[in-house]
């Protein structure tokens, strides 16, 4: 529309100024340094239009090369966009070697060489190639040394990936070096520190991943239980147990799984009174299967008043086969052979486990009955076997029996 108009004025000016010239043409004359030049006014025109257009080509002519050189990268660029979408998805798809081709192909003339050099390192990676991966990664800091932490960040994960552990120890305190407590850093870190069993290291990056770690609240609290599960375990006595307790986090200790772990550490420490007066205030405050299970095996220093408290749970819980297998092996502990052999096979009869199997084969064996204990041993073991248990010979009888 603009175009239109454009070309509607200039032929009526065209026109009009055609018309009057027709009529008078006009006379020019020009005097410059002795010399004349005389002309008509249309010839003067007609010069100066052929002087624009005359500059107009020579600007042209020497744009022509930059031109044609943009235009040409803008087809590289646009090749190389193309070979990177389709290594990309070749990638994707499975075809490692063909992806890693058309990535690499197409990073030297790239817009963005470092995404061809990362995504060919993980191609490399997946091919098992990890020279070539980490060439690719080399090239890609090379290209983009400003996006080290990103390079570092891939080269961390692929060799973890690969359980690489060492270099990826030593790739991540880079990034550590160049950006302390970096989020995704710390992440890969604990990663790693949980893959090496490396509980020390793990509960020192604890406070840090709290903090700055982009860390899902599942992750988290599987690490800081497991931390501190293993610090439970490895307390040399009771006192160091008790230690390690107070320092935990309020909201953790009514972990079922870290109550269990205390109450163990105490037992396994010799603090049987201690472990057998939390235990039962726990369980009052609320029924748990896991410490009812480690009641039974608390040794108190009263094993009678234990039984007596153990069966007066039976009231609320009477079918509860960890209740009543707690109140067989306290039984077992203060010689009631046969109160101990009704829970027990109770037990059995409601949910046969190989620890109630284990204690009924000890009992019987005890009183005597050599033959059925081997069965009952028998009957544990298929419970936990993958294939048949073989007929357990005879046993004697328990020499305290004798």
């Amino acid at each position: 529309m603009k175009f239109g108009l454009i070309v509607i004025v200039a032929l009526v000016v065209s026109a009009l100024a055609a018309n009057l010239l027709l009529e008078d043409p006009g006379y020019v004359v020009i005097s410059f340094r002795g010399y004349l030049i005389e002309m008509s006014v249309p010839i003067l025109l007609a010069s100066f239009v052929l002087f624009l257009f005359t500059a107009w080509f020579i600007v042209k002519l020497f744009r022509a090369p930059r031109k044609l050189g943009e235009a040409a990268g803008r087809y590289r660029a646009g090749r190389a966009g193309q070979r990177l979408t389709r290594g990309i998805i070749e990638v994707a798809e499975g075809n490692f070697a063909k992806g890693e081709r058309l990535l690499t192909r197409s990073a030297g003339v790239s817009d963005a060489p470092l995404l061809n050099y990362l995504q060919a390192a993980r191609a490399a990676h997946l091919l098992g190639q990890d020279n070539r991966r980490d060439d690719w990664l080399r090239l890609a800091y090379e290209q983009s040394p400003e996006a080290a932490n990103a390079v570092l960040l891939t080269q961390a994960e692929l060799q973890l990936d690969q359980e690489q552990y060492e270099p990826a120890l030593a790739t991540l305190r880079k990034i550590e070096e160049n950006t302390p407590n970096h989020s995704h850093a710390l992440v890969l870190l604990g990663r790693l520190y949980f893959r090496l069993n490396d509980w020390e290291h793990l509960a020192e990056l604890l406070p840090k991943l709290t903090k700055h770690g982009r860390i899902d609240a599942a992750t988290l609290h599987q690490w800081s239980l497991r931390v501190y599960q293993e610090q439970l375990q490895a307390a040399a006595d009771g006192a160091a147990v008790q230690s390690v307790w107070k320092k935990l986090p309020k909201k953790q200790k009514k972990d079922i799984e870290l109550l269990e772990a205390y109450y163990s550490s105490l037992i396994r420490t010799g603090m049987h009174a201690q472990a057998e007066k939390e235990i039962a205030a726990e369980l009052r405050r609320e029924w748990r299967p896991p410490l009812v299970r480690l009641y039974g095996i608390v040794e108190a220093d009263d094993p009678a008043r234990q039984l007596k408290k153990a069966e007066s749970w039976l009231r609320d819980h009477g079918e509860d086969v960890d209740l009543l297998l707690a109140a067989a092996r306290l039984c077992l502990r203060n010689e009631l052979w046969g109160k101990a052999r009704s829970y027990l096979e109770t037990v059995i009869a409601i949910r046969p486990t190989p620890d109630a199997y284990q204690e009924y084969g000890r009992l019987l064996n005890r009183l005597g009955e050599g033959d059925a204990a081997a069965d009952a041993y028998r009957s544990g073991l298929s419970l936990v076997a993958r294939s048949p248990i073989p007929a357990i010979p005879h046993l004697e009888p328990d020499p305290d029996n004798e």
